[in-house]
């Protein structure tokens, strides 16, 4: 279910791995809740063993660069921002950058860390953000990293030296919509790099570009999955794609809390054509697990699109867990939360609703339109329900259109 790890965890620019246990492993940047900064001081790394992306386990932190555990030469207590990981011989690489523009390299014995043994990428330090590391089947590494111009370079077996020409415009802004976050990988022989496309306006788009060889020419091709919708405050979008389990994800995140940070990492399973073209994944409640069962309590906070000043935000009343809020400004038409897959089964005939405030709350689904209303009309949260219209059934889209007022809903069922 998305977003994928626990509730109180924000975890941004998802690089995904499959490490040589088998297991899947995910590094990010990590936000902070409420604050309007991106990210922080500390990198976790997740992992999990279920193709259903379930079970995740969190393995701490791995790096931490704050002013109390300065860790990067030069850079004390500077944000670390979006990283990647590599493994090669025997050993992992957690490739680093920070608010300062400085990229590093720590390593480990452990996928799960502690990294320590911090070496600057000379060459690519103080030149840019967000970096991506690729190791080839010949054993070969490249390095690639910037903003709006994407520069890359092949690695010494050190892994953190610079070796030959250092390859400017391998993406850029003009050519391919390249802002930021490119991560590479190899799909059927043929090189992909994976990056944050302004294309559409804003960078929340991930799209992708092609390549018979590692430092391009690289072909744009199109978008892979865009976040537009996912909060109010929506900028940027940042990921990964990796197989796993017999499927192809990409893995990128959503913001909340109405801003453009509190990202969480999400997932959905893509196709990749025999043409190697790639289509467009749309976000889902569900990601790579099965469809939301519209007969058990839902959390409110699984809607994978919300409009019109609605947002997910903290839980006042329980810590760790999060409701779905519709607070004043913007239009009271084109307020509305987007629950997809939902599985109805047979059919419904009810909706319940756990909620507070002042307003009203429309059930549409995708196959019936609009089937029922409820009124919201206490200060303290409670249980309503309405009959209605028509019995959705099957596996559809479900929308809850917030009418008028204002209203928190924390959860929903069908009888």
């Amino acid at each position: 279910m998305n977003p994928l790890l626990e509730r109180d965890f924000f975890m941004a620019d998802a690089e995904a791995h499959v490490m040589p246990d088998g297991r899947l492993y995910i590094v990010g940047s990590t936000d902070i809740s409420g604050s309007r900064d991106y990210c922080s001081h500390v990198y976790h790394i997740w992992s999990t063993d279920d193709p259903l992306l379930r079970g995740w386990v969190d393995h701490g932190v791995v790096f931490e660069n704050s002013a109390e555990r300065p860790s990067v030469p030069g850079s004390p207590g500077t944000r670390l921002y979006a990283p990647d990981m590599a493994y090669k011989n025997g050993r992992y690489y957690l490739y680093i950058c920070g608010s300062d523009n400085f990229e590093a390299v720590a390593s480990s014995d452990s996928v799960s860390g502690p990294y320590g043994d911090v070496h600057m990428i000379k060459g690519a330090d103080g030149d840019g953000i967000d970096p991506t590391v690729f190791v080839d089947d010949d054993g070969q590494a490249y390095y690639l990293w910037g903003q709006f111009s994407l520069r890359g370079a092949k690695l010494a077996d050190n892994m953190y030296e610079l070796e030959g020409e250092i390859k400017n415009g391998i993406l850029t802004e003009q050519r391919h919509g390249f802002h930021e976050g490119a991560s590479m990988r190899k799909i059927n022989g043929r090189y992909y790099i994976f990056y944050t496309d302004v294309s559409r306006g804003k960078a929340t788009c991930i799209s992708y570009a092609t390549s018979d060889h590692p430092l391009g020419p690289y072909e744009k091709g199109g978008v892979v999955v865009d976040n537009t919708y996912c909060d109010p405050g929506t900028w940027n979008d940042h990921g990964s794609v990796q197989y796993f389990g017999g499927r192809w994800f990409v893995f990128y995140h959503r913001s909340s809390q109405g801003r453009d940070t509190c990202r969480r990492v999400c997932a959905e399973p893509l196709d990749v054509m025999p043409d190697g073209s790639i289509k467009e994944a749309v976000m889902t409640s569900s990601g790579a697990d099965l469809p939301v069962d519209a007969h058990t309590d839902t959390d409110a906070s699984v809607a994978c699109r919300v409009t019109g000043s609605t947002y997910i935000t903290p839980d006042p009343e329980n810590p760790g867990a999060e409701i779905l809020t519709k607070c004043g400004g913007g239009s009271w038409a084109e307020a509305w939360a987007e629950y997809r897959p939902v599985d109805f089964g047979a059919g419904a005939k009810r909706f319940f609703a756990t909620a507070s405030g002042k307003g009203r709350i429309t059930v549409m689904t995708e196959k019936d339109g609009r089937i029922g209303s409820v009124e919201i009309n206490g200060e303290h949260r409670y249980e309503v329900n309405t009959g209605l219209s028509a019995s959705p059934s099957g596996v559809q889209s479900l929308w809850l259109l917030f009418d008028r007022g204002l209203t928190d809903l924390i959860s929903f069922r069908f009888e």
